[in-house]
């Protein structure tokens, strides 16, 4: 089964970039749907990239965005963690594919009730950004899951139709 949301075509710049964050939030999840465990923590890619591993870093990504830079919370009181980077990839053995996108799910939740006290223009401080307006924040994890649920898609595709030995991708004709 997979996880869809209403579809929206129109309306206020707002309500199209949460509906867009929302489905690409979707589409990611969707990626990693009817994988077995095992498969979930398949590395394809010579990076710590897996399927599980994408959805475990777009929830500390919901994190630092939206608890952390919007909020403003330590990261301390953020929920779960707030490591960025190719840690951020990294899933514990006694985690399992439920597990996270539960946490991915409980993090945009959260996401979406912290942005819903800001407008578009407020501004909060990146330390390596500067400063960033809450419609950054939104291009800018729209950008990455729907580039996470690309990865997610083709690692998919790897683990459910690998290439028979032997045969090298198609080239040009």
């Amino acid at each position: 089964m997979t996880w869809s949301i209403p579809q929206v075509t129109t309306g206020a710049e707002r309500r199209l970039l949460e509906y867009m964050l929302d489905r690409n939030r979707a589409e990611l999840i969707n990626t990693v749907r009817g994988l077995s465990e095992h498969d979930a923590r398949r590395r394809l890619v010579t990076s710590l990239t897996t399927p599980i591993g994408l959805l475990k870093h777009a929830a500390v990504a919901e994190r630092i965005w939206f608890q952390h830079v919007l909020a403003g919370l330590p990261e301390s009181e953020c929920d779960g963690g707030t490591t960025p980077g190719d840690a951020s990839f990294v899933v514990d053995d006694n985690e399992t594919l439920a597990d996270v996108i539960t946490e991915f799910e409980s993090a945009s939740a959260r996401s979406r009730a912290i942005a819903a006290q800001f407008d578009l223009d407020d501004i909060r401080t990146h330390p390596r950004f500067g400063d960033v307006s809450l419609r950054f924040i939104y291009l800018l994890a729209l950008e990455d899951f729907a580039r996470h649920a690309g990865h997610g898609d083709i690692l998919t595709e790897q683990i459910n139709h690998p290439t028979p030995p032997g045969i090298d991708s198609p080239g040009p004709s």
